[in-house]
């Protein structure tokens, strides 16, 4: 007949708790201080857990959101969620610099060696970039997802993004020579039979991680603001057939599905449903007009890892 399983002396379990967790020592210190053998004292401290002997408590240091990035990597089946306690919520401008400081901390994090990195554009990607120490990277390589869109000297330009980024961490570099949206699908034809475009859009199915921004089709956007990326009559057109946002003038929406139109016949850059195939997309977005088209792109899993404010966060999982 088997002998009944004893249960572990109370005083014992504590004890050895005492040891471990409150005076430092061990388990081989224990180990010899008590007579026990090792295997001994790891039962004990795991008997200790599993009784409520022994409570471990993770307490965040403030302006940490640990149950918050958890809630949104389950609701959103994402591979990492950040989210950052931001000074002034309703600033976009302030909103945008906060988060670009986060995504180069995770980016300097999470780089590795013959990493692909595919840079979308926009104001938030074009902190991230600033924030960046230099930093060599081996075997790295920056790929241009999407054509020059807005004035060429801007910051926010496809172009500079990725040559900057390339200098930070002294890598390799393939730009897309082409404007990001043309006027007319037949001109898109003809810049896409060019040899150097084809390479950099080849390089899109080798991409490891794409750092995107999320846009939102309002006004006051960065699209609309001088006019020559795409007209409020497009707008409007959009909206019409749902759209919430885009990512590299791609539009989806409430779901994340693609929003077609006219205009993706003159976009040059990657589809949605070429970044979908992509490993790692990071989606560094936020502000007081992001939480619908953050939702969608989510929903629809456009993006796997979210870096956002901590404002945002709660709404979309809310």
């Amino acid at each position: 007949m088997a002998r009944p399983k004893q249960e572990e002396d109370p005083r014992l379990l504590t004890k050895v708790s005492k040891l471990y967790y409150e005076e430092g020592l061990n388990q081989d210190e224990i180990m010899t201080r008590l007579q026990l053998s090792r295997s001994k004292v790891s039962r004990l401290l795991k008997r200790a857990r599993d009784r409520g002997i022994v409570k471990i408590t993770v307490v965040p240091p403030p302006g940490l959101f640990p149950d918050l990035e958890a809630e949104l990597e389950e609701r959103y089946h994402l591979k990492e969620a950040v989210v950052v306690e931001v000074r002034d919520p309703q600033s976009q401008p302030l909103v945008s610099r906060e988060l670009g400081i986060a995504a180069a901390n995770y980016l300097i994090r999470t780089l590795q060696d013959n990493d692909v990195i595919g840079v979308s554009w926009g104001t938030t990607l074009s902190h991230m970039v600033a924030a960046l120490e230099p930093r060599p990277a081996n075997g790295v390589h920056v790929v241009q997802i999407i054509g020059g869109l807005g004035p060429s000297e801007s910051e926010v330009h496809a172009t500079d993004l990725c040559r900057r980024l390339a200098q930070l961490l002294q890598c390799r570099l393939t730009l897309l020579p082409a404007p990001g949206i043309v006027d007319h699908g037949e001109v898109k034809e003809i810049i896409l039979s060019d040899s150097h475009v084809r390479h950099c859009f080849e390089l899109f199915s080798r991409i490891t991680v794409a750092y995107v921004g999320v846009g939102a089709p309002t006004p006051d956007s960065v699209i609309m603001r001088d006019g020559s990326i795409i007209t409020q009559e497009e707008l409007d057109a959009l909206l019409q057939k749902g759209a919430v946002g885009d990512i590299a003038l791609r539009f989806f929406d409430a779901f994340g599905r693609p929003v077609l139109s006219e205009l993706d016949e003159r976009v040059i850059g990657i589809s949605l449903e070429e970044l979908r195939q992509i490993k790692r997309v990071v989606g560094v977005a936020g502000g007081p007009k992001k939480v619908e088209v953050l939702r969608g792109a989510l929903r629809g899993g456009l993006i796997n890892v979210l870096i956002t404010d901590h404002v945002t966060a709660y709404q979309l999982v809310r």
